[in-house]
């Protein structure tokens, strides 16, 4: 008999990954969620990280955030969730704007303000929303552009406390997030409000996923309706649960249609009873490939933003997917009524226009108005469901601008208001201002300034009601006769421009299927690509759909600079061929890459949506 012991068994070699030091992490904003405490890359040693660069105007980085909530929760003492804030508008480089979109968003990890996109730079991000996962050593391991990565993001944490436990270089324990003191105010971040015949007003309470009945003075509060917590679920008063409600509209027979936006879900609100059911939405997010159209208890739905009735059926502003929607009541069916899914400006034929991100609805008899929140856009579908831009240009271009409608300039407005005379009124969200435009003389004038992120507005009588979203309350204005006179401001994004040379550009976007998944090619192929530009004549060649990732473009040295607007999707299942029926995932995301045309730019523009580019070094060390 041998007492000796037996040998250890040789742990499984670790998967072979690109691994490229992790730059620090540097945001002249400095920290949010820590108590006040400053971090460094080095208080993370030992620790999964996740880098999550978002915008708060970016509606697929809110997706994102909801995607990461069940990782956060499930491996809380391995992994540690930072978000980068990279602003795209002006306001968003605002300190304080950040704060009140950290409490808004419900975000339970500390936040690095990067109002000067300095750690985006020494990452090489493109996009919003990009994640970035760093090991426990303090290498970048992976990279993600867009939504839906969640799992392949679990998956690779899996094997990486798997892998750092046994090299004894995993460390355990609590995360520094410090959550923020709560605050006593009536409203927390309201989102849209709505006028009841009974002279009250009803209000989206989004942060605390409650509906609020206000007094006619706007604000004593007579109820809310709805637990307060996050959930999906139908009853009374009490017992129904929201997800971040937003938009409210009046309903023939007298309920309120609600867009619970986080729920993926419209609901309908017994104004009687207090009573709430849920009439479209599954509570799944809507993915390319899902049904556009059906029985509307069975169609998934994704961040819708706000509702009005408009032609007999209630249109939805469905932000998530940036198209409008509609709901019939008499059939209680859904189907969309304008968009494409890619995001952008084009007027046009309701299945060929492009929206980004739909946010504020009102209607006339004949005009359906839209605030198109990305584009910093008013726009509006006429009765037959062509769609009409009255201001705003495309996705870079923003500001504060009075006069003529084709040169005037609004900032991320959330919300338009149709007036008695013919005029809207728009919540132009980002610039503090309540704005109209009047078709009948072509113009735009600022009502009212110094609002904090209004985000809706209403009429009672010869008042103008408006949703102060970041000073958690409505607060009652006399519409004006004469406007307020506004120094003019135009902005750009704030990104820098890509410099390509110009002639022959590979475009190559990089997409590596998730550890123990294949590209899903059972029904054709599984990948496409979609590229176009502004102007237009920036591409010679190179623009409209494919399937292949890799593409040749050829840039017009014309033209000096512009926006190459690229979409990818990729579809991924579970490699395992015992499962007859395997797990799969759609990757997809929208890039807008601003350009500069230089002799000595760039021939090659890699574009990451998953994995990892081997060919660069994408993180650069400062």
């Amino acid at each position: 008999m041998n007492d000796a012991a037996a040998p250890a068994p040789t742990p499984a070699p670790a998967p072979r990954r690109v691994r490229v030091r992790a730059p620090e992490l540097i945001g002249k904003g400095g920290w949010i969620n820590t108590g006040g405490k400053d971090l460094t890359l080095a208080d993370f040693r030992g620790r999964v990280l996740i880098l999550d660069f978002w915008t708060f105007c970016c509606i697929n980085c809110l997706h994102v955030l909801d995607e990461l909530r069940e990782l956060e929760e499930k491996h809380r003492d391995t992994v540690v969730v930072i978000g980068v804030h990279s602003p795209k508008f002006v306001h968003e480089a605002e300190h304080q704007a950040v704060v009140d979109a950290v409490e808004r968003y419900g975000v339970a990890h500390p936040v690095l303000d990067d109002p000067e996109l300095a750690t985006w730079k020494q990452y090489a991000v493109r996009a919003w929303p990009t994640l970035v996962v760093i090991d426990p050593e303090g290498y970048v391991v992976a990279q993600h552009a867009g939504e839906g990565h969640a799992h392949a993001i679990e998956r690779l944490v899996e094997e990486l406390e798997a892998e750092h436990e046994a090299k004894g270089t995993l460390r355990r324990g609590d995360g520094p997030y410090v959550p923020p003191e709560p605050e006593p105010t009536s409203l927390r971040f309201p989102g849209k409000a709505l006028l009841l015949p009974s002279g009250n007003f009803l209000v989206s309470d989004t942060t605390r996923h409650q509906l609020v009945e206000l007094a006619e003075d706007a604000e004593t509060v007579v109820r809310r309706l709805g637990s307060g917590a996050r959930g999906l679920a139908d009853g009374g008063p009490q017992e129904a649960s929201f997800n971040e409600p937003q938009g409210l509209a009046l309903l023939d027979d007298g309920s309120v249609a609600v867009a619970d936006t986080v729920n993926h879900a419209l609901r309908r609100l017994d104004l009687a009873t207090g009573e709430v059911t849920t009439l479209a939405g599954t509570g799944r997010q809507w993915w390319q490939g899902s049904a556009t159209s059906g029985p509307a208890r069975e169609t998934d739905l994704s961040s819708p933003w706000d509702v009005a009735v408009f032609g007999g059926k209630v249109w939805i502003a469905m932000a998530g997917v940036h198209q409008l929607w509609t709901y019939d009541p008499a059939t209680r069916t859904v189907a969309v009524a304008a968009g494409t899914t890619n995001e952008g400006l084009v007027d046009g034929p309701g299945a060929e226009a492009w929206f980004a991100q739909p946010s504020g609805l009102a209607a006339t008899a004949d005009r359906l108005w839209l605030a198109d929140s990305e584009t910093s856009a008013l726009r509006w579908v006429d009765a037959e469901g062509r769609v009409h831009t009255a201001v705003g240009t495309g996705l870079f271009d923003f500001g504060h601008r009075d006069g003529a409608a084709d040169q005037a300039l609004l900032q991320h407005p959330l919300g338009v208001t149709a007036l008695p005379d013919g005029s809207v009124a728009v919540a132009d969200t980002y610039n503090h201002a309540l704005r109209r435009y009047d078709p009948a003389t072509g113009e735009v004038t600022t009502l009212a300034t110094d609002l904090r992120e209004p985000s809706d507005a209403v009429l009672a009588g010869e008042d103008i009601v408006v949703v102060e979203s970041a000073r958690h309350r409505l607060t009652r204005l006399r519409l004006p006769e004469e406007a307020v006179r506004v120094e003019s401001v135009a902005h750009r994004t704030r990104r820098a421009a890509t410099e390509v040379a110009p002639g022959r550009l590979a475009l190559d976007v990089i997409f590596q299927a998730p550890a123990g998944q294949k590209l899903d090619t059972r029904y054709g192929p599984s990948t496409r690509l979609l590229v176009s530009s502004t102007p237009p004549e920036l591409l010679l060649k190179g623009e409209g759909a494919d399937t292949d990732l890799s593409r040749e473009l050829e840039l017009n040295p014309a033209v000096p600079e512009g926006v190459l607007h690229v979409s990818a999707m990729a579809a991924s299942c579970d490699d395992d061929p015992a499962n007859e029926y395997p797990a799969c995932h759609v990757h997809q995301q929208d890039w807008g890459v601003p350009v500069r045309l230089t002799e000595d730019g760039a021939h090659r523009l890699p574009l990451v949506l998953a994995g990892m580019d081997e060919r660069e070094t994408a993180p650069r060390t400062p």
